[in-house]
């Protein structure tokens, strides 16, 4: 029993020690934001500041930059990119599980050779298919180019394959055609996965900076990453401002990963995401 208490106590103490060293770079983000410029360039570097802590860089940035306006249409783009990419991306994954169609596996095939692809090859001829629907400096030409996810179409279907078909069968003996055993069945069984693959959706759609710093114009249609760019209260190199600005876009996410830590650890189990 002594021993039993004695491996418990090391390995919540290793594990303690190694979320400290993956928490460091954040903590020392946070810490230098509450330092004045002077204090956050100063040589030899110091954790604590000689000056004291203030509040002025955030100040600052919330005085200069419409940071609530870019907040709300960072929480609307990435709400309607989440939703319309679960959409798509479980109804695409049933069809690659269950649906036998002509072509199906080469569409596969192609979805996950797309995968492969960097996105930023696309931005170009994206950018020119926004101009020609004329929807460059609207919400739908920041969102409609983020909703296609071929991974995570592949990581359902992957989830949809491990279901029963026996499930399925029963159902349709009952006289239940395909939507519905998709809504009815399929779904409810699938809420981790759907769960994480929303999570990790609505997390990329925060962060993503390059499509929307491109395709907008209008400081009032920019997500938080592109507006908090246009705010500078320095010349030169502003530590304290540039790690204001990288604590005020992680902490949506940081409030995200709270509330749904659960979803988001039992989904990565599900999927195979850690290496599984």
């Amino acid at each position: 029993m002594r021993t039993s208490y004695a491996g418990r106590a090391v390995a919540f103490t290793v594990l303690a020690l190694f979320s400290l060293l993956m928490l460091a770079p954040f903590l020392w983000a946070v810490n230098t934001s509450f330092k004045t410029e002077a204090d956050a360039g100063a040589n030899p570097v110091t954790i604590l500041p000689a000056g004291g802590y203030t509040w002025d860089i955030y100040a600052n940035l919330f005085r200069l930059g419409s940071i609530p306006t870019w907040m709300v249409n960072s929480v609307l783009v990435a709400a309607a990119v989440t939703i319309i990419t679960l959409v798509i991306s479980t109804l695409a994954g049933y069809a690659f599980s269950r649906l036998d169609f002509t072509g199906r596996r080469t569409l596969l095939a192609l979805t996950v050779a797309s995968i492969m692809i960097p996105g930023t090859i696309f931005i170009v001829p994206l950018f020119d298919e926004m101009l020609a629907f004329n929807m460059v400096d609207t919400y739908w030409g920041i969102i409609l180019p983020q909703v296609v996810a071929p991974v995570m179409v592949f990581i359902l279907k992957r989830f949809f394959d491990s279901i029963p078909r026996e499930l399925e069968e029963a159902a349709r003996v009952d006289g239940a055609g395909s939507l519905r055993i998709f809504l009815r069945i399929v779904l409810p069984l699938s809420r981790p996965i759907i769960a994480a693959v929303a999570i990790f959706t609505f997390v990329g759609a925060w962060n993503n900076f390059l499509w929307p710093f491109i395709v907008t114009n209008d400081p009032d249609l920019m997500t938080l990453p592109v507006g908090l760019e246009t705010v500078s209260t320095g010349f030169g190199v502003v530590f304290a401002e540039n790690m204001a600005k990288s604590v005020l876009a992680a902490l949506p996410l940081i409030v995200v990963f709270l509330f749904f830590q659960r979803q988001i650890i039992k989904g990565i189990a599900t999927t195979g995401l850690g290496g599984q």
